[in-house]
């Protein structure tokens, strides 16, 4: 297959699987988001978590699948964007490790403040991802300052330089795209609560689900009209975005008619074509410098050899669709929906006996 075609597969592919990140890992992000807010008792907040509890960090594989499918494929791309992004994606680490340690340790106490500290913990380690992924992509779509070092000419791989720093990062079009981002998952992840739940959390779900839905249309309108500007095709890109407004107009609709899993199918096809918006205006760039056009990292020029895209595709060919299968025959056995009558109540541990006086 020739070396062009393979570097485009692989854009392609990439991109697939920052969607089924955002898809899949955005309603867990979203619903440990709402859980300090929803989850008014401690019944509620436990069927939150159930409903997550199967999938979460199963979805996160498509985040590190991502990161080294960009490292295999494109490894100047990676290696500029981690190295320039790093203090961003380090907050993205730490918390992707705090969401997961509060998860583990949530149910280790037995007290009320126990619990809450480690909700909120939750609540924040879902919320630097969903909010810095959204600002990193604002950044690697519209242009970072990126430059050879000196002395290097710019088209060796490995000499690229990025100057900026994290405030260089928060300019105002990519906090937008952070706030898109932020604000979908909490829909979509209400929407998924919507889907999973039944009875009183229900119609929180569904209540949280169209008030939040408001919100996040006004954010991602704003950013996928805004990046027209910074699109190489608009004419593909700007009806993208027109069909990712409608699509997600009638996934809000569908939840007010309780009609909960086609309207997750369409929260999941908004998302789709966002990313697909952003890719699409990005091709054939992988990463666009704001200080020349002639230092953009391409598909072209941050590619690896031929043989390593070649070996890549066709283990992507025989493992994808055991991962896929896998992960379809989870989501299966854990669709029923579930209420806060199936909820055991929370047992406390018994005090501790006092220790016996030693002189008595």
């Amino acid at each position: 297959m020739d070396l062009d075609v393979l570097q485009t597969i692989w854009f392609i592919l990439i991109a697939v699987l920052w969607t089924g990140y955002f898809v899949l890992d955005g309603f867990d992000l979203g619903v440990g988001m709402l859980l300090p807010f929803l989850g008014k008792d401690e019944a509620k907040k436990r069927v939150m978590i159930n409903t997550i509890g199967p999938v979460w960090d199963g979805n996160e594989v498509w985040l590190l699948t991502a990161g080294g499918a960009t490292f295999a494929a494109f490894p100047l791309w990676y290696a500029t964007m981690f190295s320039g992004f790093y203090l961003a994606l380090f907050l993205v680490l730490v918390g992707l490790i705090l969401r997961g340690v509060a998860f583990e340790y949530r149910g280790k106490g037995h007290t009320d403040a126990w619990r809450r500290r480690w909700d909120w913990a939750i609540a924040i380690g879902s919320a630097l991802p969903a909010l810095l992924l959204g600002v990193a992509f604002g950044n690697v779509v519209s242009g970072t300052p990126i430059e050879p070092l000196a002395g290097s000419a710019p088209d060796l791989a490995g000499q690229l330089n990025f100057t900026g720093n994290l405030f260089t990062l928060l300019n105002p079009f990519s906090i937008v795209v952070g706030l898109m981002t932020l604000t979908v998952f909490l829909t979509h992840g209400a929407i998924f609560l919507a889907l999973k739940t039944k009875g009183d959390m229900h119609a929180v779900a569904k209540s949280a689900a169209i008030k939040l839905g408001i919100v996040a249309a006004v954010m991602a309108v704003a950013a996928l009209l805004w990046f027209q500007a910074y699109s190489g095709h608009v004419a593909v890109t700007l009806p993208l975005a027109l069909i990712a407004a409608v699509a997600w107009l009638v996934a809000l609709f569908l939840v007010l008619k309780d009609r909960d899993g086609w309207a997750f199918f369409f929260s999941a096809v908004t998302i789709g074509l966002a990313v697909a918006t952003l890719f699409a205006g990005l091709f054939p760039n992988v990463m666009v410098s704001s200080t020349d056009a002639a230092y953009n990292l391409t598909i072209h020029n941050a590619s690896s050899q031929h043989y390593t895209l070649t070996v890549m595709t066709i283990v992507a060919l025989v493992m994808t669709p055991i991962v896929l299968l896998y992960q379809g025959w989870t989501y299966w056995v854990f669709r029923k929906r579930i209420s806060t009558s199936m909820i055991p109540p929370q047992v406390s541990a018994p005090a501790p006996e006092p220790m016996a006086n030693a002189a008595g």
